[in-house]
């Protein structure tokens, strides 16, 4: 089914954008990344562009947001870009349809996002016979809610209705409208929710497992053909980690100026919410790779291994070169 969902997508995308990799005139490597929304857990390639880090390593980095990371996936498959920084959900089930991607880097373990419900829903016993909102099916707001009803002995699409809804904006909308009674949020949204009145049922950071925040994710073969850019990147996107975790004034007008928030408590609280959470080296948890694994694969055995899904050997390169030790001092 995934597999056939994805042909569908990469077809699609591939009309909406075309391919954006190649050589300039010049030595300037142009290229585009696509993220899903303007949310602070993919704040350091906005970083890292305004800042001149690209630039710096011979990148020109188109941004472009296109909401769903399942969409994001197929819009990489079908040609529109490189790399994408998207949910390692997408990522997993793309691989284990078949394709050769691959997730290279992230930002962070702890999840960014709140399990937020209307107020009528008291309990998470109240979920039963209710809706609930994902951005995408397959996305990261889509096995988090899945793994939250497991906890509240809830059964997705039996118990809980689960609607797809784009991206987070409309899945806020949703809830608000009352649309949905429930959805996966993270900053700015979910403060935004509690000060409607929706009701916090889970606050998956604190839920004592490792997450993957930040995916950055490409292709083997992309690797295999352009390792040199893919290193570029993972150069630059080091940095914009370092200066988003150190330079809260800067980070702090790079966020505004993305997320069009003109509101300094929310931009403070963005802030306040991922920079203390970044690591000093993009390497992808492979502990969070494995819970993704149990929850996503349920039933199949044997149980993918999480190297199937992570390439670490740019990473590797970076810290054995002493690159982000030399970054972070």
């Amino acid at each position: 089914m995934f597999r056939n969902s994805l042909r569908i997508l990469v077809l699609w995308v591939t009309f909406v954008l075309s391919p954006a990799v190649g050589f300039s005139a010049s030595t300037t490597i142009s290229m585009r990344l696509l993220y899903p929304s303007f949310a602070g857990s993919w704040a350091t390639a906005w970083i890292a562009k305004e800042a001149g880090y690209f630039s710096s390593e011979g990148l020109d980095v188109e941004l472009i947001r296109v909401g769903g990371s399942t969409r994001m996936v197929a819009a990489m498959l079908g040609g529109s870009a490189p790399i994408i920084q998207a949910g390692a959900s997408a990522a997993l089930a793309a691989t284990a349809a078949g394709s050769d991607v691959v997730i290279i880097g992230a930002t962070g373990t702890v999840s960014p996002f709140r399990l937020m419900a209307r107020p009528e829903i008291k309990q998470p016993s109240d979920l039963k016979g209710k809706k609930a909102g994902i951005t995408t099916f397959g996305s990261t707001s889509d096995q988090i809610l899945r793994i939250a009803l497991k906890q509240f002995n809830l059964e997705p699409n039996k118990d809980v209705a689960i609607l797809s809804l784009g991206a987070q904006p409309e899945a806020f909308a949703a809830l608000q409208s009352g649309a949905v009674q429930v959805v996966a949020l993270s900053y700015p949204l979910y403060p935004k929710a509690a000060k409607m009145g929706m009701r916090e049922l889970v606050n998956f950071g604190q839920l004592g497992v490792e997450d993957i925040n930040g995916t950055v994710i490409t292709t083997r073969s992309f690797i295999a053909q352009q390792r040199d850019t893919a290193l570029r990147f993972l150069r630059a996107f080091t940095r914009g980690m370092h200066r988003y975790r150190t330079d809260k004034e800067y980070s702090k007008k790079i966020l505004a100026k993305y997320g069009k928030i003109t509101d300094e408590e929310i931009v403070e609280g963005t802030w306040q919410d991922y920079a203390p959470t970044l690591q000093k080296s993009p390497r992808p948890s492979l502990k969070a790779i494995q819970f993704l694994i149990e929850n996503q694969f349920q039933g199949k055995k044997p149980l993918p291994k999480p190297d199937q899904f992570v390439d670490t050997s740019l990473v590797d390169q970076l810290e054995k070169s002493g690159f982000i030790e030399s970054v972070n001092k």
